[in-house]
């Protein structure tokens, strides 16, 4: 009873230490994580609803780059079907980049608090790193700016990023054509803080030499404590206990002592 084969405890999937490097590294890339957080949050809080994405469409469609933004206008007008807005430029995807913005906010700072509670348990990290990184590939795909609605003017990424921010120079929208290009290197950045977290997640998974003994040192523990059941039996056995003895000590404090019973006589 209570005890446990070798291979039984040789390997824990959800109760697992953390290796030694995976831990330093999980730690000195939080702060990295949180400067990057707080510069897609003002990048995206400001692009939203629409500071920059129809401007540089138009100036895109201007210089034969991308498809009409008036795609949908034209529709509209002559009773056709309504095209597909490619998501580079559509608001699904500002909005999308403000949302993973803030869980990615929310997910530090209960990834902070479980960590100094010890409860960040690489299981953990790792399927939470792997939904958010899949979340910034989207955002990442998705302003790179694949743009194939207008067959005359296919783009497989947006022209800010193929020829520079000089066309918006003309259209006083460089400063604009800026923030859409670093909004792009902070979402990479967060891409590739999300892959280093979780390479050192599934690390921390990974089998190594030293499970076994830290397992064992676990089960010796647990084998040197006495069990608490095997205690309350000796206690009993030890001192034999009827209701007959309880009313022979009742009536040991209720009773006057021999000595004064003596003075007395």
């Amino acid at each position: 009873m209570g005890r446990f084969s070798a291979s039984q405890r040789s390997y824990h999937v959800v109760h697992r230490k953390w290796p030694k490097i995976s831990r330093k590294v999980t730690i000195w890339l939080m702060p990295l994580e949180l400067v990057g957080l707080i510069t897609v949050l003002v990048i995206f809080g400001i692009a939203q609803p629409d500071l920059y994405r129809t401007k540089m469409w138009q100036i895109g469609f201007d210089n034969k780059l991308n498809s009409n933004p008036n795609m949908i206008l034209y529709a509209y007008a002559n009773f056709k079907p309504m095209p597909k807005v490619p998501l580079i430029w559509s608001s699904t995807l500002t909005n999308f980049n403000v949302a993973i913005s803030v869980i990615s906010l929310f997910f530090l700072l209960a990834k902070l608090i479980a960590f100094i509670m010890k409860l960040w348990f690489p299981i953990v990290a790792v399927f939470i790193n792997m939904a958010l990184l899949a979340l910034y590939s989207v955002s990442v795909y998705g302003q790179i700016g694949p743009d194939y609605a207008d067959p005359r003017y296919p783009a497989p990424a947006a022209w800010y990023f193929r020829q520079g921010c000089g066309l918006a120079k003309r259209y006083g929208a460089y400063k604009s054509c800026q923030i859409a290009q670093g909004s792009l290197a902070a979402t990479f950045y967060m891409h590739v803080l999300y892959i280093l977290n979780l390479v050192f997640a599934i690390y921390a998974m990974w089998p190594r030499k030293g499970d076994h003994l830290d397992n064992d040192e676990d089960g010796e523990s647990i084998q040197s404590t006495p069990n608490l059941k095997d205690t309350e039996m000796q206690a009993f056995t030890s001192t034999p206990f009827t209701p007959r003895t309880q009313a022979f000590h009742t009536l040991d404090r209720k009773l006057p002592l021999r000595s004064e019973v003596s003075e007395y006589r």
